[in-house]
């Protein structure tokens, strides 16, 4: 599928990971097209595939969510079913950012976040030990973030 982008198409998709609002004149302009080519374009890109959606990327700090998390959560039994119930759980709690299931000693990774050390407590007592099959959870808090979700390399 990636063999299929050229230069501009590149450019097109460099351009909306840093800004997805960008106009179509905007658009056009930045990567040296005029508005229909680049408009047709921006509509093949979507149709294959390549852009999934928009959406806004919001302020953790202006949401009061001072706490992010990754989470090792383990399981001792690997039953498919148990798993299978687990994932459905965690696609309903808005709190976690992203899942992974993972090899090595975790089976699962998450990125997870809190208000504060409490609210991230609490969570970790009355919501995530209580999910099925999480027989030990392991946290390593954020410290300070270096570098947020900037968009996937492009080839």
């Amino acid at each position: 599928m990636s063999n299929d982008l050229d230069k501009i198409d590149r450019a097109i998709l460099a351009a909306l990971q840093t800004d997805g609002r960008m106009s179509n004149a905007r658009l056009a302009e930045t990567v040296g097209l005029s508005e229909t080519p680049c408009a047709r374009r921006l509509k093949r890109l979507e149709n294959d595939g390549y852009i999934e959606r928009y959406r806004a990327m919001l302020s953790r700090a202006a949401l009061g969510l001072g706490v992010v998390a990754f989470v090792y959560v383990r399981f001792a039994v690997h039953d498919r079913a148990v798993a299978t119930r687990f994932e459905r759980e965690i696609l309903a709690i808005p709190r976690i950012l992203s899942c992974h299931n993972v090899s090595g000693s975790a089976d699962y990774v998450l990125q997870v976040v809190a208000r504060d050390l409490d609210d991230y407590g609490t969570f970790m007592r009355d919501q995530l030990r209580s999910l099925p099959g999480v027989t030990s959870v392991e946290s390593s808090l954020s410290l300070r973030e270096i570098k947020a979700n900037g968009g996937l390399p492009l080839p």
